[in-house]
């Protein structure tokens, strides 16, 4: 199993790029960037991804509201070319309120979309081409869209954790990003479902990377009341408080992994019991700064050990 790091997006782009070398020198395997309405998250993938030979970089997660597959398709390509072939491409069904506040545009039939959204790209990734027509979206090439050096072909992966998005991921998709998805709903709900679809659409076994906040401190009590508040927001979007519930939890915090290192050591191994290949920690500063970089430490050594 390997296992990274999410990066934070408030450092200027220099200050990400020695962040990411730092969490190379300390021996994790990937770091990973958020899509926001600030940074876009495969152009700063792209640029780490060049600047830190070794390292794997991906973004988790686009939404597939207000994008389009040939614009995806080129950024994702670009980024894969910039990282020789370190990038990975993580997309996402968005929220109604997020999609429809932003952009304006309605947040309907959203696992439709994701299916056509993932055909399309598909083709693009692998051939440089497409010629798709769907109910809800067309992807042609008229003009080549294969990029020089995008080799090997982008890993497409979802952040799925509904029954509906991981039976399109497992037939269309690499694998999937779940967040806030604990040991137990990985281990009966996830990876079962998106399993069984990959197996029946005859494609290989799903990667499961696993997104986790989490702090090695010493100081578990307050980092805990930091994460809760910090946390609280995902808990307002329904798939999120399944997953919670379905993890054994109520609130958001429930599936952080705060405390030593024999602790978050073996919450990692519970993680790759459940069936995660790969964990991703998140929101590693929420305590000091040492903290943060105890938490690395760790993680580099549980992903070299």
């Amino acid at each position: 199993m390997t296992i990274g790091v999410a990066l934070p997006l408030h450092h200027e782009i220099d200050g990400t790029v020695r962040l990411a070398r730092e969490a190379h020198e300390a021996g994790l395997r990937s770091a990973w960037f958020g899509q926001t309405f600030a940074y876009d998250s495969p152009t700063l993938a792209a640029i780490v991804g060049r600047e830190v030979p070794g390292l794997h970089v991906g973004t988790s997660a686009i939404p597939v509201f207000g994008r389009h597959p040939l614009l995806i398709s080129s950024q994702a390509q670009t980024a894969q070319a910039a990282a020789r072939g370190r990038y990975h491409l993580g997309l996402a069904l968005g929220t109604k309120y997020l999609t429809e506040t932003g952009f304006g545009i309605p947040h309907e039939r959203p696992i439709r979309l994701l299916r056509e959204f993932l055909t399309a790209l598909r083709q693009l990734v692998e051939t440089g081409s497409a010629d798709f027509h769907g109910e809800l979206l067309t992807a042609t090439t008229p003009l080549p869209g294969a990029v020089p050096g995008a080799e090997p072909p982008v890993p497409l992966l979802v952040a799925a954790m509904a029954p509906q998005a991981l039976r399109v991921s497992g037939e269309l998709a690499d694998g999937i990003l779940p967040y806030l998805a604990g040991p137990r709903a990985l281990a009966e709900h996830i990876v079962p479902a998106v399993t069984a679809a990959a197996e029946a659409a005859g494609r290989p076994a799903p990667r499961i990377v696993a997104f986790v906040p989490g702090v090695v401190t010493a100081d578990a009590e307050g980092v805990r009341e930091k994460a809760t508040e910090a946390l609280a927001f995902y808990e307002r979007f329904p798939s999120y408080q399944r997953v919670i519930g379905l993890s054994g939890g109520t609130r958001a915090v429930d599936q952080a992994v705060i405390g030593d290192e024999e602790a978050v050591a073996a919450e990692v191994a519970r993680y790759r019991e459940a069936g995660a290949t790969e964990v991703v920690f998140t929101t590693t500063d929420l305590g000091t700064e040492a903290d943060r970089r105890r938490t690395w430490k760790l993680l580099g050594e549980l992903a070299n050990g």
